[in-house]
């Protein structure tokens, strides 16, 4: 079993920045695709942005330039750097990842519990 534990959720005025972190534990023997989606009151869940284990990113249009993903490897971590927060980012971020268990397994994917950011002022 992998499961995956967000931190780093809060409320923070309009400009703002926070920083959410993602760590993966259990049976892992890689990790593919990481990343993070967020899902507002009476919306669909989005992405916002991933990144491959050979490190490519792919970000929503909306948060490009002000969110940062980046990954540790060696800590089975993933983070997402949000600047310039604005009141339309208020949801609920939720961590995603593709884990392997074993050479040749396929990978699947699972979810964190999901962590609230507001922006509010």
């Amino acid at each position: 079993q992998v499961r995956l534990v967000e931190s780093g959720g809060g409320l923070v005025q309009p400009g703002g920045s926070l920083r959410l972190s993602c760590a993966a534990s259990g049976s892992i023997f890689r990790l593919d695709a990481m990343g993070w989606y967020r899902q507002a009151p009476g919306k669909q869940r989005e992405l916002v942005a991933i990144v491959t284990g050979g490190g490519n990113t792919n970000y929503a249009d909306s948060v490009k330039g002000r969110f940062s993903v980046s990954r540790d490897n060696v800590k089975n971590t993933v983070h997402l750097e949000m600047n310039s927060l604005k009141v339309e980012d208020t949801a609920v971020y939720y961590c995603n990842a593709r884990p392997r268990t074993m050479p040749g397994s396929p990978s699947y994917e699972i979810w964190g519990q999901g962590t609230q950011v507001t922006v509010s002022s």
